[in-house]
């Protein structure tokens, strides 16, 4: 059996009264990656912050290898590695220094934490950045600093919060390159994201989250498998109604939805899909394999969240 990192059972989370997690149970096992996604508001962070000891939780349980978070802080976080969803990298410090005086916090030896630092610079792609200060880095630089800074100590578990919100298709092409690097090491990470294409090609679990509670678990997928079909029509919606390219699906194993002016139809039958609608559908018309996004969509709603 799988060595057990993270265990929680009937895990709650209020502020003022107000529930923020509701009850929720799961587990993650040693070298894999393990994703939360959800809309705003849905409780990823609170999790993240129980797990991570920087929240206390309500009620429920809470184990972190093996250990309570709370009666073994100081224990649980000598193993844990942080990406923070907000940048806090000191502004007034260089590059390395950011990371030899963050290894202090570990007690790691000044000539240690150098030979450390060096050589995660590289391995994040710093080394030509390490005299300069925080503020002259793009987006993305400091992102990968992040990721460095908590690889310092060489932690057991990653915690990753919105790894690369906001960055450019090259940086968040080069974090998930690193991330799956250390997943391979066998570093067990735990990440929550508002991409899923990120999700899809980081995370060996995930569930999703909406409103505090979990709403399913699995792999991307067998998430894909249970809750959509694997090929997807986006067309718009005829002015005539939706009726006439229903009527051309007659005999198929489909689900459709609308959303607005966008006619969603999943089936699972590529071809039999393509004969039935191509000719038929007015306006915009895209065929392509069905995603995450549809599954997340799909239970969460289309409607927007502020």
């Amino acid at each position: 059996m799988p060595e057990v990192v993270i265990q929680a059972q009937g895990l709650t989370k209020e502020y003022a009264g107000a529930p923020a997690v509701k009850g929720i149970d799961f587990t993650v096992v040693k070298a894999e990656c393990f994703g939360f996604l959800g809309p705003n508001g849905a409780g990823k962070t609170t999790t993240m912050n129980m797990v991570q000891g920087y929240s206390p939780r309500t009620s429920g349980g809470l184990t972190v290898f093996g250990m309570d978070i709370e009666k073994d802080a100081r224990k649980v976080k000598a193993r844990l590695g942080v990406v923070p969803q907000e940048n806090n990298l000191d502004p007034d410090l260089t590059v390395l220094e950011n990371l030899i005086i963050y290894a202090r916090y570990f007690d790691i030896k000044k000539s240690e934490a150098m030979q450390k630092a060096m050589w995660l610079l590289d391995f994040v792609a710093l080394t030509d950045k390490k005299d300069e200060r925080v503020p002259k880095l793009s987006g993305g630089m400091k992102r990968r600093l992040l990721i460095a800074r908590a690889l310092i100590n060489e932690p057991d578990l990653i915690m990753l919060d919105e790894p690369t919100t906001g960055l450019d298709p090259q940086a968040r092409h080069l974090i998930w390159q690193k991330l799956r690097g250390l997943k391979k090491e066998g570093r067990t990470m735990v990440l929550t994201t508002h991409y899923m294409e990120e999700a899809a090609q980081l995370c060996d679990r995930l569930v999703i989250m909406d409103q505090g509670k979990i709403l399913t678990e699995g792999t991307p997928d067998s998430l894909i498998d249970r809750y959509v079909k694997r090929n997807v029509a986006e067309l718009t919606v005829p002015d005539s109604g939706p009726g006439k390219i229903l009527s051309r699906l007659e005999g198929l194993d489909y689900d459709y939805e609308i959303a607005g002016d966008t006619m969603f139809i999943y089936c699972d039958d590529r071809e039999a899909l393509l004969g039935s609608v191509t000719g038929i559908a007015e306006g915009r018309f895209i065929q392509r394999e069905a995603s995450l996004e549809d599954v997340f969509l799909k239970l969460t709603g289309r409607e927007l969240r502020e």
